[in-house]
């Protein structure tokens, strides 16, 4: 029995050794960090799949307030045709059609949709998509002269490029009046080999 004491004494002296404390203690804030760490995963989890309906959910309906501003635009151009199959009025009927083209510039220019801004402006690459070239005596090279389709940017971004006709140089007089007789001369033999 004087083992049984000793052994006891032994699980007393090492319950009381300060090493033996000190582990415990390092053993229940591990234990404790664990916890943090594990809810702090949770957490995170559950905080990227709350963002990422968030934004799902936005894309889905981010086009929500570009309908609602639209849905009056139609409306309006439903009654103009309505109003084209009752009456044959082509002028009120161009009137009413040129107020709905009104409210529709509105309502993208509400929704930050503006049209580019290009006649006899510079061209630049970034915003114009040249469909055509044409000498001008006018207006410097590079000169945008006709707009063909306008172009629209959203805040910063291009929607669409405006297509336009850009400027080159003027030919001079004497270099034009050889490059005529030229497409003279080649109409003309054109002719002769029919």
């Amino acid at each position: 029995m004087a083992d049984d004491g000793r052994s006891r004494g032994d699980a007393t002296e090492k319950a009381d050794d300060p090493l033996t404390l000190q582990i415990d203690q390092l053993r229940e804030e591990i234990e404790a960090a664990r916890d943090r760490e594990l809810r702090a995963l949770a957490e995170l989890d559950n905080y990227r799949k709350r963002i990422a309906r968030q934004l799902d959910e936005e894309r889905r309906y981010a086009g929500l307030s570009l309908m609602r501003a639209m849905l009056p635009v139609l409306d309006n151009l439903k009654r103009a045709v309505d109003a084209a199959e009752k009456t044959h009025d082509a002028a009120s009927l161009l009137e009413g059609v040129k107020l709905v083209l009104k409210q529709f510039y509105s309502a993208l220019e509400r929704h930050h949709c503006l049209p580019i801004e290009s006649l006899h402006g510079p061209f630049d690459p970034n915003l114009h998509e040249a469909v055509l070239q044409q000498p001008s005596g006018e207006f410097p090279e590079n000169t945008v002269l006709h707009e063909v389709l306008p172009g629209f940017q959203l805040h910063d971004r291009v929607v669409r490029p405006s297509q336009v006709v850009v400027s080159t140089a003027a030919l001079p007089p004497q270099a034009a009046a050889p490059a005529e007789e030229g497409a003279k001369q080649g109409s003309q033999d054109g002719n002769k080999k029919k």
